[in-house]
């Protein structure tokens, strides 16, 4: 398992993931500001990952706070919950780490707890948030590895494992529970243009847990599922609406639609901190534009020429319709998921030993 990003001493340790698979180097950053430079740069990525160290970067900034009293101190934090949040917009993850440190520094405000007790609190709370994630998806992955077949080609876009999270993955935690059980007989990552999380990441990181891996252009998993290829598609997500519909690196949607065209089951594994009941549908995910460069140049060499236009959009949505089930840290949901995502958030939600709550198909 990566050590994806750590709390040491006085700073904030996460793996380069830019530099990956080329060479393993580790940014440490000491303050907020160079935690959510790290978020806006793609030092670090992946939905879970990003609010682990914004939780991280909220609880080294304050615990470094001169601020003698609570008033100026509870100021301090408001600006550093603002600035985590404006580094990316689509992963709710990090919007629900951010929430969930409010509501840990408005509970010991209540209890009148000093500046000092307040710095051990965020930083707990951070704590809590990574380790809460890692087990997460742990628990997700032993869920997803029950509807893996045996002898399964499995394809998966992006990168939503160990380096995505806090670490063992979402989706590639189904993989890897499912490489446990023996049932895995090749996978395929997708290079995921224009960023390679598929090629640079995904590959590299299954390639070291000695996985059958074979990387592939997008264009060609349709042929590959055409051909039959292909048994199981299982993905992470940036975003889950209230009704199923999921945000992911961008063609992910094109990757549900082959796997629908060709009868192959196409799972989304995520945590319950990717699941955003507050927006209705995909149409009220706000999706991030990224740098025209990320698509123009490969390092210093342009590739297209100047005076071309870009549209680079990191994340697309899939709608809830093309979406076999939702893995999940609880089970597995089903449709219809306006009615089982809801459940998950119930005080006792109950799931039968196939990952699915009542209800479900």
């Amino acid at each position: 398992m990566l050590p994806t990003i750590a709390w040491q001493d006085d700073e904030i340790v996460m793996i380069d993931q830019r530099k990956l698979p080329g060479s393993e180097v580790y940014v440490r950053c000491k303050t907020a500001t160079e935690v959510a430079r790290a978020i806006k740069t793609m030092v670090i990525r992946g939905a879970p990952a990003i609010g682990v160290a914004a939780a991280m970067g909220i609880a080294i900034g304050m615990r470094r706070s001169k601020s003698p009293g609570t008033k100026k101190f509870a100021a301090e934090f408001t600006t550093l919950c603002d600035l985590m949040a404006g580094t990316r917009p689509t992963a709710v993850n990090l919007f629900w780490a951010i929430a969930r440190m409010k509501r840990s520094f408005a509970a010991g405000v209540q209890a009148g707890e000093s500046v000092d007790e307040l710095k051990v609190r965020l930083a707990r709370e951070a704590h809590q948030i990574h380790d809460e994630d890692l087990q997460s998806c742990k628990d997700l992955g032993r869920f997803g590895a029950d509807v893996v077949p045996a002898h399964a080609r499995i394809l998966t876009h992006c990168n939503a494992g160990a380096l995505a999270t806090a670490g063992y993955g979402t989706a590639l935690g189904v993989i890897r529970a499912a490489a446990e059980q023996g049932k895995v007989d090749q996978v395929f990552a997708d290079e995921t243009r224009p960023f390679l999380q598929g090629a640079r990441l995904t590959a590299w990181e299954l390639v070291r847990d000695n996985v059958p891996t074979t990387v592939i252009t997008e264009s060609m998993a349709g042929p590959l599922m055409q051909r039959g290829g292909i048994d199981f598609v299982v993905v992470g997500a940036d975003r889950i609406a209230a009704n199923g519909d999921v945000a992911n690196k961008i063609g992910t949607y094109t990757v549900a639609m082959m796997a629908h065209a060709h009868h192959v089951p196409f799972y989304v594994a995520a945590p319950l901190s990717t699941i955003d009941l507050a927006t209705p549908d995909g149409s009220q995910i706000p999706i991030e534009q990224r740098s025209a460069r990320e698509m123009t140049h490969h390092g210093s060499t342009q590739l297209t020429p100047a005076g071309a236009s870009v549209w680079n959009p990191a994340f697309d949505v899939t709608p809830h319709h093309l979406i076999a089930g939702i893995i999940t840290e609880k089970g597995i949901i089903r449709p219809p998921y306006h009615d089982t995502l809801k459940q998950l958030f119930s005080p006792t939600p109950e799931v039968d030993p196939g990952g699915r709550p009542p209800g479900s198909l």
